[in-house]
């Protein structure tokens, strides 16, 4: 089993991140990390933040020789803004008169409010700096460990985006093989595998910032390789499409998760949903569809998994929505933080960490091991179909 844990403020001194679970032998390199945080930095309508962290994971322990131990991972990712926020989120105390104004105007759609009601803070500051996304880098970053593992396995994990602001791309370009989905996307601004709608979502970015405003969208992440059977219809805590649903929601601004057809399943008759089930030559069990998004009954079920989830506008405003003050009560304007304009292209990369990390437990259910060569092993001694 693995666990993992993230710590650290938007604007501290660095990131924390601590996994435990990954089985000995895996071979890994700091480089590899870094390949999905710079994935994890770009996209159309990113804001200035974006100009200043050049993230790079240090690997402080759990590796030798360019391999895992079986110990736990330790990374270490530095905010190079600390410099810039050294006095606003000082580590030691000080006094009263030394600290730096309040906030108290809380933006309506984030953890201001209820964050600091919660923890009883007056200065919403506090709130900020762990409710904000960029928390996400950490969990970028222990995915790409999660990413090598599932790679060395045969199973491979991509993403892209299928509408922003309400325009939608043509995605008949996603039944290619995530590694190549990812390749095509990762070439585009805003991570369309249509171009011409590509330019139409930069179009309504582009509008979105002159009139002071966010837009939200979807992204679709896709899992190929997954052997049938990882999860379980035995327990309501196994069950894969609740785990990796879970997963999703747990990212920043994400309001809905569906799988294949998704929401669309509601609109449709039994007859058009379900993926009919044929033989092909030699009784090899095929499906000509893949409405059901590679999950029926809580278990993956051999074809590709695909995971739609929708992300709301981001809650910091160019031109704020009206708010309270905490302490005066008076009406103000919501406090303006630097952020983006859109987010979903991230989101999207932030999906596939999540994807990553969310099959490990209920992969290693099925297939662990204390090593990477164990593993394979039991990978390759997992009987087949009952009637083979």
């Amino acid at each position: 089993m693995i666990r993992y844990l993230t710590a650290g403020e938007s604007h501290g001194k660095s990131l924390v991140g601590i996994f435990e679970g990954m089985p000995a032998g895996l071979e890994i390199s700091e480089i590899e990390i870094a390949r999905d945080l710079t994935r994890r930095q770009q996209g159309y309508g990113r804001g200035d933040r974006m100009k200043i962290e050049r993230d790079h994971a240090e690997i402080l322990v759990g590796v030798r020789y360019g391999e895992t131990l079986g110990s736990p991972i330790a990374l270490l990712i530095e905010n190079k803004d600390w410099p810039n926020w050294e006095a606003r989120m000082a580590v030691e105390s000080l006094a009263k008169e030394n600290r730096t104004e309040p906030l108290t105007s809380p933006r309506p759609g984030h953890a201001d409010l209820s964050g600091a009601i919660k923890y009883q803070h007056a200065d919403i500051r506090n709130v900020i700096e762990r409710s904000s996304a960029r928390e996400t880098t950490t969990r970028v970053a222990l995915a790409a460990i999660c990413r090598k593992f599932f790679y060395e396995l045969g199973i491979t994990v991509g993403s892209h985006v299928l509408n922003i602001g309400g325009v939608t791309a043509n995605s008949s370009d996603a039944m290619q093989s995530p590694v190549e989905i990812s390749r095509i996307a990762d070439e585009n601004p805003v991570r369309c595998l249509d171009g011409l709608a590509a330019k139409k979502m930069m179009a309504v970015i582009d509008e979105a910032k002159t009139n002071g405003d966010t837009v939200g969208g979807i992204f679709e992440v896709v899992i190929a390789g997954l052997p049938v059977g990882v999860g379980s219809y035995a327990h309501y805590d196994k069950r894969l499409d609740g785990i990796l649903a879970g997963a999703m929601m747990s990212i920043h601004a994400i309001k809905s998760v569906g799988f294949g057809l998704a929401e669309e399943v509601a609109n449709r008759k039994g007859s058009e949903v379900h993926d009919r089930i044929f033989t092909a030559e030699g009784a090899a069990i095929r499906r000509e569809t893949n409405n059901a998004g590679g999950i029926e009954g809580g278990m993956s079920n051999g074809q590709m998994i695909r995971i739609r989830a929708a992300m709301k506008p981001l809650s910091t405003l160019g031109q704020p929505l009206e708010s309270v003050d905490m302490s005066s009560k008076e009406p103000v304007v919501a406090l303006r933080e630097r952020s983006d304009v859109c987010a979903v292209p991230a989101a999207a990369i932030v999906g596939e960490a999540m994807a990553l990390l969310a099959l490990m437990n209920p992969f290693l259910e099925k297939f662990g091991g204390d090593s990477m060569r164990e593993i394979k092993a039991h990978i390759a001694a997992s009987p087949g179909q009952p009637w083979d």
